[in-house]
């Protein structure tokens, strides 16, 4: 914990050299409004289709709460940081306070629409444009009826926030991961890349239209760690590197995101009175993944939740899958029982430890550029 501590330190000083800005107090990031997939759902998938089974939530909510994890995700540590509450799903109509901002994300969610519906095994119908489509409904509604006082008044942003939040973006796994389903090849997915990133950039700039100035970027996971792409896509064992992870696929990744980085180096030009933050998530997760044993993790390719198989991942028998046995309800895929020392909680998705230790990591600035901690990324 000291080390992490003197590190943030380190990076600070570093940050007031080439931005002086960091060096005068924090940023006012009032609110968060979070454009996603699962990685960062709250409970958008689960109000629309069903929530997603215990044992999801089980080690800090202790029930469902709408997030494909067995807690928080980093999303809601980045609220922790912030002081703010964790986000709200914007579908979710039971409960939902919007006061400090909502979160428009989805599990299964891509950039560009999806040409297969969700049932026929496709990715959420709620892509990044229809995400788009209710945060501009929502800044003219919340302030309509934000405008009646009372509970209203409580339970939505002021308007100022809207141009003081923090906007942050974690998706574009789920467009890649549709080549993989249709059995393209590295190269026809990498054909595609630059259109994905041309609507993730028309999206960012349609935030930016609607008053959005401050930007929090994600770059996509290391696919080829994951043990679900192990499971569903194999590659030839002459393809697996010395961590047990698929060289094409993880190739595929740092295409997404080398191209993403020029993309958001491109829009800081373009849109030069806003403040962007591109997050190296891949390496984070890589190493996070790669020397789990050395950071006191355990099995990094094998799903904590989940049922047989070299990876513990079906696709047919998910964590919390049950089935009827003479009238009894039996659980197929259930938690393991060392989930704090488990980096994949389903062989999608990160446990909640891993998700605290990747945001720790990305919290001091180390894997940010420009490097600056969380709470200056307003500074341009």
């Amino acid at each position: 914990m000291e080390t992490n501590h003197l590190l943030i330190k380190l990076v600070l000083l570093a940050s007031c050299l080439i931005h002086p800005r960091v060096c005068s107090p924090s940023c006012n990031l009032p609110a968060i409004f979070n454009f996603g997939d699962s990685n960062s759902d709250t409970g958008g998938l689960s109000a629309a289709f069903g929530q997603a089974p215990y044992p999801n939530g089980q080690t800090f909510f202790h029930s469902p709460s709408g997030r494909f994890a067995d807690g928080r995700l980093i999303i809601d540590f980045i609220a922790e940081e912030l002081g703010l509450p964790y986000l709200n799903a914007f579908l979710d109509s039971i409960g939902s306070n919007f006061s400090h901002g909502a979160n428009f994300a989805t599990a299964g969610s891509t950039v560009r629409p999806p040409n297969s519906t969700i049932s026929q095994g496709g990715s959420s119908p709620i892509s990044l444009d229809v995400q788009l489509v209710q945060f501009s409904d929502f800044i003219t509604r919340s302030q309509l009826i934000r405008n009646r006082g009372g509970v209203f008044k409580k339970l939505l942003p002021k308007k100022e926030y809207f141009s003081q939040a923090l906007y942050t973006f974690d998706i574009g796994q789920n467009d890649l991961t549709s080549g993989l389903k249709l059995n393209m090849t590295t190269d026809q997915i990498k054909a595609y890349i630059p259109d994905v990133l041309d609507q993730f950039s028309n999206a960012i700039r349609k935030v930016y239209s609607k008053g959005g100035r401050r930007f929090w970027i994600h770059n996509t996971a290391p696919l080829g760690c994951l043990p679900y792409v192990l499971d569903r896509f194999p590659v030839p064992a002459s393809q697996i590197d010395n961590h047990g992870c698929a060289i094409p696929r993880n190739e595929i990744a740092r295409y997404y995101n080398s191209e993403l980085k020029r993309r958001v180096i491109g829009l800081r030009k373009e849109l030069s009175d806003a403040a962007f933050t591109y997050v190296d998530i891949y390496s984070i997760k890589h190493t996070l993944i790669t020397q789990a044993k050395k950071l006191g993790f355990r099995y990094p390719l094998v799903a904590c939740c989940g049922h047989g198989g070299k990876y513990n991942f079906n696709k047919l028998i998910k964590c919390g899958a049950k089935v009827m046995v003479q009238g009894k309800e039996i659980v197929l895929a259930k938690s393991c029982n060392d989930v704090l020392f488990r980096v994949s909680w389903d062989g999608i998705h990160f446990t909640e430890t891993a998700n605290n230790w990747i945001f720790q990591q990305i919290n001091g600035g180390a894997f940010t550029d420009p490097h600056i901690p969380l709470k200056f990324a307003c500074t341009r």
